[in-house]
């Protein structure tokens, strides 16, 4: 049963040199239960796709949102401020990039938690408490009763994440959106978390949107994956079918440009040549051309569509053969 459709999504942002679009046109859906990964370098637009998504980018008139975002049936983009409020946390969780950035450095672990249970459940303060450590037990924080009383900087990286993803389930939401949630951590605890939220995300049978920059970081726990470039979805197909058979150049190219553990030491980094384009001059043609070693005259003119067969979409004129 689909949970979100996202019907063509575009947010933009007055600024001092023009508009600049962040996101634009983008479409997807999500059903109940699944997991899809949204992938793509700094400045792709991901997290401004997630926050237009949830309706937390801020809003005025130097911010504009076009498009429909249903969830669950309603369209989020048309309530007020106050109706939004009240499905962020209890539908819709948002664990954050930055566990650090968003705990308060000088109230406790606990309070923190026990804030949000009582705001999303009315539940007093000895039950808010007692749920806040089973939640810290459920994520695999030792000690849980102790840790309601640390402040977050004594907290490891691994320990505040694990913290911020409490946060963001004791509502209880349908769907998780997990912003980058390992870039901070060593291989170790990344594998830990990614575990983590896996196992939670079955448990409770919620939706998931996982963002990441990392092809690998998001392959073994989605179902499907979206490729993100200058603000667009540039391939989109399932999980397996984007990692081995990738059609469009760019998504080949954040897959060799992955470090892999059977290089040898010292082996050169692949590295995608040029840099993203500037989202606020026009741009002609496809975004990705001067950036592309397969590009043609016609990709220097025409902008080319998301489309494709058998539930693969790639955005490419001069697409990569199947099977590369």
């Amino acid at each position: 049963m689909t949970l979100l459709q996202v019907e063509d999504l575009t947010t933009s942002f007055d600024t001092d040199r023009g508009e600049l679009r962040a996101v634009s046109g983008v479409s997807l859906e999500l059903d109940r239960g699944r997991t899809l990964g949204i992938v793509g370098e700094s400045g792709s637009g991901k997290s401004v796709l997630t926050r237009s998504i949830m309706g937390i980018q801020p809003r005025g008139p130097l911010a504009r949102y076009d498009g429909h975002v249903w969830f669950d049936g309603v369209d989020l983009m048309s309530l007020p401020p106050r109706e939004l409020r009240s499905i962020w946390g209890r539908r819709i969780g948002l664990v954050p990039q930055d566990p650090m950035g968003a705990l308060n450095p000088v109230v406790r672990i606990g309070r923190q938690i026990t804030e949000v249970l009582r705001y999303q459940f009315d539940h007093d303060r000895r039950r808010a408490t007692s749920m806040a450590v089973d939640l810290l037990e459920q994520v695999g924080i030792p000690d849980a009763a102790d840790r309601l009383r640390d402040y977050p900087h004594q907290l490891s990286g691994g320990m505040r994440q694990r913290v911020a993803i409490t946060m963001a389930l004791a509502g209880e939401p349908d769907m998780l959106i997990a912003d980058e949630p390992t870039t901070a951590l060593d291989v170790t605890v990344q594998a830990e978390i990614l575990a983590l939220l896996r196992r939670l995300q079955r448990e409770r049978d919620m939706a998931m949107i996982l963002v990441s920059h990392d092809l690998a970081v998001v392959g073994g726990l989605s179902d499907e994956i979206a490729v993100m470039y200058a603000g667009r979805i540039v391939e989109r197909a399932a999980a397996h079918v984007v990692l081995h058979h990738a059609r469009m150049p760019y998504t080949a190219a954040l897959m060799v440009s992955t470090p892999r553990l059977e290089h040898a030491r010292h082996t050169r980094l692949a590295v995608i040549p040029g840099r993203p384009p500037d989202l606020i001059s026009p741009i002609t043609g496809c975004p990705f051309r001067p950036r592309c070693d397969r590009a043609t005259e016609r990709c220097a003119v025409l902008d080319p569509p998301l489309g494709g067969v058998g539930g693969h979409e790639y955005a490419c004129w001069e697409p990569i053969d199947d099977g590369w």
